[in-house]
């Protein structure tokens, strides 16, 4: 009876360790950039992997692009978002045109990374968070602009044009330099006003505001000011800039551990177009909400938490 009684609590035991191992997954550690786009994407891959069930360590905000990269190669972090475009500048490849296709760079950048880190590529947000140039939506009516070819033609006709941008914008050869090769203009000094930091809020400010005569800004193309700011973006139609759409980027091993990952993950970002992530960017650089309110109102509002 004894006997019995034992071989039935351990059969209890191990069915019981059996259905937890099941149930039970790892930790999955979150990282991000320390940009607002970086906070609010990071937030919405912490809060879907914790409704699905991971035990998630938060380290979003874990640095500049070289910081977080180092950190999910030496694996200290599992997942972050990562932009398609940065694989020309991370594999040495910044003369391909294959980073001026939204699908081409996104394959590229998935088959190199792969083969050099074990790193998987998510599947990208229709979204080109790229360097661009915006000017105020008085002088976009007024002198009919909508693209930098418009730009261009209304520059060298004399127009009215001052430019706010950081010094790297400037003087970076795949920034300002390309573009004025490319559409066939220059500025003059007095055209331009160099900005003491890279946060495109200074620029779009000061082309909102007028400072010292200002009425265009260094922009990203899903930049949350620009429509508070009353800004318009010109279009590219040279295809000047590479394309940057925003993936969860995962350690191999982790995604074989976890495959789920995937289709929990592919959903939300494939929803991510233009326009809603420069809303929700707004929401935070405008508005003043947190990244995670703002990622799980989002995730809420669309039905992908549970």
């Amino acid at each position: 009876m004894k006997k019995l009684l034992c071989f039935a609590l351990v059969m209890v035991t191990i069915l019981a360790f059996i259905a937890t191992g099941c149930s039970a997954k790892g930790t999955i550690t979150v990282g991000s950039k320390i940009d607002t786009e970086g906070a609010l994407l990071g937030q919405m891959i912490v809060l879907m992997l914790r409704d699905n069930g991971f035990d998630v360590n938060d380290r979003t905000g874990t640095g500049a692009t070289s910081i977080v990269r180092n950190a999910i190669i030496s694996s200290e972090i599992d997942i972050y978002p990562e932009y398609t475009g940065n694989g020309a500048f991370f594999f040495d490849e910044t003369n391909s045109t294959v980073w001026h296709n939204a699908q081409q760079g996104w394959q590229r950048v998935k088959e190199l990374d792969k083969a050099a880190n074990d790193i998987e590529w998510l599947s990208s947000a229709p979204a080109n968070n790229t360097w661009a140039i915006a000017v105020t939506r008085e002088l976009a009516q007024s002198a009919n602009l909508t693209s930098l070819d418009d730009l261009a033609a209304y520059v060298n006709d004399g127009g009215n044009f001052k430019l706010a941008g950081s010094a790297e914008f400037f003087d970076s050869e795949v920034a300002m330099p390309a573009f004025q090769a490319a559409y066939g203009f220059s500025l003059e000094p007095v055209q331009t006003i160099i900005v003491g930091s890279g946060d495109t809020a200074q620029t779009e400010q000061a082309a909102s505001l007028g400072t010292d005569g200002v009425n265009a800004a260094m922009a990203y193309g899903t930049d949350g000011g620009i429509d508070a700011f009353n800004l318009v973006v010109l279009t590219d139609p040279r295809g000047v800039q590479p394309v940057y759409e925003p993936a969860p980027i995962v350690r191999g091993s982790v995604l074989a551990q976890y495959p789920e990952i995937a289709d929990i993950l592919d959903p939300v970002f494939r929803s991510l177009d233009l326009v809603t992530l420069r809303t929700l960017n707004g929401k935070i650089v405008v508005d003043g909400e947190s990244a995670a309110a703002v990622a799980k109102a989002y995730l809420e509002s669309k039905g992908f938490l549970k």
